[in-house]
Parts: structure tokens; sequence; C-alpha cells
């Protein structure tokens, strides 16, 4: 169950967010079922200190497009919104905030954006080097092909490629961009062999497939049960 902190409340009842007040929620870890929808990431939220410099990095560097940009409400923080598809307004939503704290380590907390293939991730180095971004960090983790990176501010960016195989995570080895696609492969298949999990991402695949459906399953057996349960019996 989740509820707000006594004593804790919020007078917005409608769209006015800048009557929001910052309140915690305080969650009891409690058994619970599993819920029958699944959750799909839409984006996230970023604040700014320098806005500009940050949309022109987004946009610029990584291909983003501004959708929208404005103000909520005076006072709140100018908003930047920007996205590369048009099945989402917004993937990543960019917001002023001179006083935002500084970024952390860029592997624990950083942006993921997939690709289709390596020279896609090639060519993010090749514009990472004409941007003058320094530090950036090919990696293998197995199950994908990665660069990692910061933004101006130095939150964490990743860009990756999946990998024909499952390994089990976290696995991290160097990768090497100068070679071929396939020397790549060959080299992470080698890698990869004699360690947990290791198997084709299309045979995890197909096992995490029947994990959920056994999953989905379950949860609406439990589901009828419980309605069962809750009918008045007859006299």
């Amino acid at each position: 169950m989740a509820g707000r902190t006594p004593g804790c409340s919020s007078s917005s009842h409608g769209s006015d967010l800048s009557s929001l007040t910052a309140c915690p929620i305080l969650v009891t870890l409690a058994p619970m079922r599993r819920p029958s929808f699944r959750l799909r990431l839409s984006h996230v939220t970023i604040a700014a200190k320098d806005l500009d410099r940050m949309v022109a990095f987004y946009t610029d560097v990584l291909g983003f497009y501004v959708t929208n940009r404005g103000e909520p409400f005076p006072g709140m923080g100018e908003m930047a919104f920007i996205s590369q598809t048009p099945d989402e307004h917004h993937q990543i939503v960019l917001v002023a905030n001179p006083e935002a704290p500084a970024a952390g380590f860029m592997f624990a907390d950083h942006l993921a954006f997939r690709v289709d293939s390596l020279n896609d991730v090639r060519e993010m180095v090749d514009r990472l080097v004409e941007a003058g971004v320094e530090g950036f960090a090919p990696v293998s983790h197995g199950n994908a092909w990665s660069v990692y990176f910061t933004d101006p501010e130095g939150n964490g960016v990743e860009c990756f490629v999946d990998s024909p195989f499952h390994v089990a995570q976290p696995y991290g080895d160097r990768l090497d961009l100068s070679a071929t696609d396939a020397e790549i492969e060959a080299t992470t298949r080698a890698a990869l062999e004699g360690k947990p999990e290791y198997q084709s991402f299309a045979a995890w695949r197909e096992t995490m497939a029947a994990r959920l459906a056994a999953d989905r399953k379950s949860t609406r057996l439990n589901s009828s049960h419980v309605a069962l349960s809750r009918m008045p019996s007859s006299a």
C-alpha cells in the first residue's frame, strides 16, 4: 500500500502543477500479487543547469528534435521536450534548473539508447570525437556492444546495439570497435563460452516469454479465485 506522509498534503486537484507540494510517498512492502499490466518506459526527465547547451548537445550530436519548449508556470523552469520518433512526443524532457546537483558515475546513472548496428555505434563515436567529447568508453556486455559517454553536464549516456548472445549480467569486457563486425562477434562468442547462462539471445527470449506467459496465467487464475471467493453464497 502507498499513502502520503502524515501531516503532508497537496492542494492540487486539477492541472495547476505549480501548487503541487514535495510530499514523499510511504510505501509498505508487503506480499502482493503480480499486476496484470506491463510497464513500458516512455521518457526520462533531466535537470539542466544550462538548458541551451544541453538542447544543442542532444539535437546536434545525438540527433534529437525539439518537439516543444516553454515554461508551464512562471518560475517553474523552462522545459525542452525532445524526441527521435513520431511514436513519442518526447523521449527526454530537459528542465532548466541552475541549482541541479552534479551528475554521478555514468555507468550507474545513465540514459541508454538502442541502435541498429555496430556501424551506428562507430558513427556515434565519430560524432563524439567531432564534438570534442572526451572519456568515452566502448564496452562489451556480452548481450550488447556499447559506448558510454557523458553529456555537457556529466549525465551518463549509453549507445548500444544488441548482440546475438545472452550471458548472466552484470558482465563487462573491452570492445575494439576498430575490428570488423565478424571479428567482434567471434571475440565475444569466445569470451562468453563457459560463462553462466551463456546461450543465444533467441533461446533466452523464448524462455523469458514462457515465464511471462505462465506468470500472466497465474495472475488471471488468482484474480478469478479472488472474485469467486467474494461472491455471496446461496441460501
